[in-house]
């Protein structure tokens, strides 16, 4: 007589019951990982945005011609025209070229502006959330006060007093982005703060600073990323309006801002000098925007 055998419990499962353990087994991250994969719109972007950036940096390298080379007899020449894919502009310089480095300086705009504004918004942010009381309050009047200066006043106050440079760009719009920043860190701390593993930390005999980079700050990571990756835009588009207003990037370099301020200028003549700066830029620009929407859709919890 053979010997029968007898199935395990896992056995028994059926594929929805091994699914749901599945499911169950995954880590938060994983899964806004899989819903962001599965997001079409952001992950196109986030391809476009990859080959835009691959563009800004080994581009100019590329290019047969510098953006800063002047070509005399090359002024206003159309696109597919003597050597200049795009065209060149009122100088005879390589619209692609310039384009390039454009791009290249947009977007290094937009991540160091962001860089300064997150690490001044979310220190600013969790500390003034986590300490409350008093301090809280003056804090966050602080802000309340910066917030009803007009951005613009703000920005040429800065450049006025310190000089004009494109580092100096980086900082002063830094200096202004950091402020919403802030408030969207202070909210979340808030609620953070009277969960349990930070009374649990508390009862182990942490310090206030402790708790807010190992357990306040870490704990924001989700928010604090979408509002990165919408802030980038609009750092870029706040450099762009400074440039079409003469008060940024400076000649002989350019930004995206810069070469539509300047296209604007000679759209009659040469309207290809809007057309392939202002297309590159509502590109860039909505990459980033549908990548922040995907990121807020994979991370919300009432999404999961």
């Amino acid at each position: 007589m053979s010997q029968g055998f007898s199935l395990t419990p896992a056995a028994h499962q059926g594929p929805q019951t091994m699914e749901r353990a599945a499911v169950k087994g995954r880590s938060l991250w994983d899964d806004a990982r899989r819903r962001l994969l599965a997001n079409r719109a952001a992950t196109v972007s986030m391809g476009l945005l990859l080959a835009l950036v691959l563009l800004a940096i080994v581009g100019p390298f590329l290019t047969p011609f510098t953006y800063d080379q002047i070509n005399k007899n090359d002024v206003w020449a159309p696109p597919l025209t003597a050597g200049h894919l795009m065209g060149a502009d009122s100088l005879g310089r390589d619209l692609l070229a310039r384009l390039l480095v454009g791009l290249r300086v947009s977007l290094a705009i937009g991540v160091v502006a962001t860089a300064v504004s997150l690490v001044i918004g979310v220190i600013w942010g969790a500390t003034a959330g986590y300490l409350g009381g008093r301090i809280d309050e003056l804090m966050m009047r602080f802000v309340d006060i910066l917030y009803s200066l007009p951005f613009i006043f703000f920005v040429i106050l800065l450049m006025v007093t310190f000089g004009r440079n494109i580092i100096l760009i980086f900082l002063a719009i830094g200096a202004v982005e950091w402020l919403t920043m802030s408030r969207i860190v202070r909210g979340q701390t808030l609620s953070l703060k009277q969960k349990e593993f930070v009374e649990a930390a508390r009862a182990a005999g942490l310090s206030d600073q402790a708790i807010i980079t190992r357990h306040i700050v870490p704990n924001l990571l989700g928010p604090v990323v979408v509002y990165v990756t919408l802030t980038i835009p609009a750092v870029i588009l706040a450099e762009s309006f400074l440039s079409f207003l003469g008060m940024g990037v400076q000649e002989p370099l350019t930004s995206l801002g810069t070469l539509i301020s300047q296209g604007a200028q000679d759209m009659e003549a040469a309207p290809w000098l809007l057309i392939f700066p202002s297309v590159t830029m509502v590109a860039t620009l909505m990459c980033f925007n549908f990548i922040g929407d995907g990121l807020r859709d994979a991370i919300d919890p009432k999404d999961r």
